[in-house]
């Protein structure tokens, strides 16, 4: 069976969110700046990475909100930008759901954590992207973005 990877997400709003592993170790963090408009950083931290040769990609993703905070655009690393409207597309309800590599999961109360996400080893070459959509994902959920 192949192996699966926990990070643990801390703080349930999604503008001020980071991640850590099993070990304590930061995963991802995202950091907010709002002059004036609102620019929100998604960092994969370096020393969590270097414990996974299998990770690829860029190791930063930045979101530019428009005034407001409504959606803007995104990057990742240093590639050319793509609305957040193109990143939230979702499939349509007739296509094939294809195989789970990430599953993201709200805490139980008890819980030190507000949120799990599981991944795949085969999610770790696009894990980047991973945690950035879901917190694009999770900011138009609380942000009742159409």
């Amino acid at each position: 069976m192949a192996a699966s990877y926990t990070l643990l997400q801390f703080s349930a709003d999604p503008w001020n969110a980071r991640f850590e592993d099993a070990d304590k170790r930061s995963a991802f963090t995202v950091y907010v700046d709002e002059n004036p408009n609102l620019i929100m950083k998604v960092a994969r931290e370096a020393p969590w990475a270097q414990q996974h040769p299998d990770i690829m990609g860029p190791s930063n993703a930045f979101l530019y909100f428009g005034p407001g905070r409504t959606p803007g655009h995104l990057i990742y690393g240093n590639s050319t930008y793509h609305t957040m409207a193109q990143a939230r597309n979702r499939k349509k309800e007739t296509s094939t759901k294809g195989n789970v590599i990430a599953l993201w999961e709200t805490s139980q109360l008890a819980d030190p954590f507000a949120a799990k996400l599981t991944i795949k080893h085969a999610a770790l070459p696009i894990i980047t992207e991973i945690v950035t959509t879901l917190t694009l994902n999770r900011i138009a959920h609380v942000s009742n973005w159409q």
